[in-house]
């Protein structure tokens, strides 16, 4: 394993991508408005040259230990591109349609992408930090893209009032970490809490920590920001943070926990376990009566996040091939998902209420079908790959003896089902509401089949190489 300040080839896709942002933001500056789409095609371009970067990354640290590159790190780094790359190509429809297509939002979305990459590599509390608010600050942007919009506007001041106390609640979390364990460093952090030396104040410090990383994956008790920013803000927006930044702040907490605190297991599976069940349990019975199809996706993410760190609560290699591939499949339904949404226009205008899908079946049949697959695999019905990942979550948490927080997951899983099922019944069996606007954009219509394909088990080819780069993220933490 490569290690030293020398060896800043770790670093390249995210030399990259600062390099791309501020290229494409001069091209944008000379292009003028004109030059929208020319810059966001030069970003999408820009974050798949990172994924090849990032695949041919050796594994190694650099930058005195701050910065770590391996199969873990690789895996999430991929997803998260992946996801910001689909939202800016949902993004340009909606906001040509809203006349505020800007060659900004682009750029912006590449910012935060940026800090999402440090995050993923961070093998100190301050490299932590420093990705975390490079994420943040460009994402507060984000959610109030449109100035004119005041639910927009709104759901960008929550986010950033709120995201602001997580952000300091973590760093107070590592200054106490700090000061009782003389070192920020996630290695020298290990090194200490094996020997022995986890005083009462590194363990709040801990707790602390989880708390700002929780507010970022949108898990109770810290979920208040989600419904809120998620109807106000851009449909693109809500689900550029359905996904992305939530992959990136998840392998962020596995990285902590799984990393420096892995000694301190019986304290952080305490705190993750009832975080887990709260989460399921607020995601299933909260988003029952919800007629906003953003709001209910908003409590759907906070009970898919419940399921997640229920199978990281396992403290075991599975539990973490759990919570990859779980990601994997969560990317696929919720970018699926978001390309319907988005596809949910009558007379130019969008329309988010769950009621207007009424009789979508009969006038929309393809598109009615490809959300239908997204809501069963939500729902967690075989054979969909969505089955699989609770599955392998609920498994990770048993063969762990977690046993009744399991249990708790599974019931609110089924009751989930029901608003899944729910919106499919609207669909098929109620009386027919006006159509849509046709056609379908034509990149929607490729999000659409390219998830629904994935979600599949028969389309091996599609999940083969993401459930092996699962496989070996996992071995990450335990061949050390």
């Amino acid at each position: 394993m490569a290690t030293g300040m020398d060896n800043w080839t770790l670093a390249a896709p995210e030399i990259f991508l600062a390099a791309a942002a501020m290229v494409v933001l001069l091209v944008g500056v000379f292009r003028g408005e004109k030059g929208a789409d020319l810059v966001s095609w030069l970003c999408v371009a820009s974050l798949g040259v990172a994924v090849f970067l990032v695949l041919r990354l050796d594994h190694g640290m650099a930058f005195h230990d701050l910065f770590l590159v391996d199969a873990f790190t690789k895996v999430m780094k991929v997803l998260s591109l992946l996801a910001a790359g689909i939202a800016i190509v949902m993004s340009r429809s909606y906001f040509l349609r809203a006349g505020t297509w800007r060659f900004e939002f682009p750029v912006i979305v590449l910012l935060a992408t940026l800090g999402m990459l440090i995050m993923i590599s961070s093998n100190d509390l301050m490299t932590l930090y420093l990705g975390l608010e490079m994420q943040s600050l460009a994402l507060y942007v984000t959610a109030a893209f449109q100035r004119d919009d005041a639910r927009s506007t709104e759901a960008g001041l929550k986010y950033f009032v709120l995201g602001a106390v997580a952000s300091c609640m973590m760093l107070y979390g590592s200054s106490l970490v700090y000061g009782f364990a003389g070192t920020t460093s996630f290695p020298g952090l290990a090194r200490g809490f094996l020997a022995g030396q986890a005083s009462t104040g590194a363990v709040i410090g801990l707790v602390f920590v989880l708390a700002g990383l929780t507010f970022k994956v949108s898990a109770v008790p810290f979920h208040m920001w989600t419904p809120d920013v998620y109807e106000g803000a851009p449909t693109p927006v809500t689900a550029l943070f359905a996904v992305a930044p939530k992959i990136a702040a998840l392998s962020l907490i596995v990285s902590v926990v799984m990393g420096p605190f892995r000694p301190l297991l019986v304290q952080w599976q305490q705190i993750l376990v009832a975080v887990a069940i709260l989460s399921s349990l607020w995601g299933a019975f909260a988003a029952v009566r919800q007629e906003n199809i953003k709001r209910l996706m908003a409590y759907s993410s906070i009970g898919n996040m419940g399921y997640v760190l229920l199978g990281l609560a396992a403290g075991t290699e599975e539990g973490v091939r759990s919570v990859v591939v779980y990601m994997i499949i969560y990317l696929a339904m919720n970018v699926g998902t978001f390309a319907c949404i988005l596809s949910m226009r009558r007379k130019g205008a969008m329309v988010e209420r769950i009621a207007d899908l009424a009789g979508l079946a009969q006038r929309q049949p393809g598109m009615a079908l490809a959300l239908m697959l997204f809501m069963f695999s939500m729902a967690g019905i075989p054979p969909l790959a969505g089955f699989f990942g609770k599955l392998n979550v609920f498994l990770a948490a048993i063969n762990a003896g977690l046993y009744v927080p399991a249990a708790i997951s599974v019931l609110a899983s089924v009751v989930a089902a029901y608003y899944y099922v729910r919106i499919i019944k609207v669909m098929y069996f109620d009386e027919p509401a006006e159509a849509f606007d046709r056609p379908v954009e034509r990149d929607m219509a490729v999000v659409m089949l390219a998830a629904a394909l994935f979600l599949f088990p028969i389309f091996p080819v599609f999940q083969a190489p993401f459930l092996d780069g699962a496989q070996a993220a996992a071995k990450t933490f335990f061949g050390r």
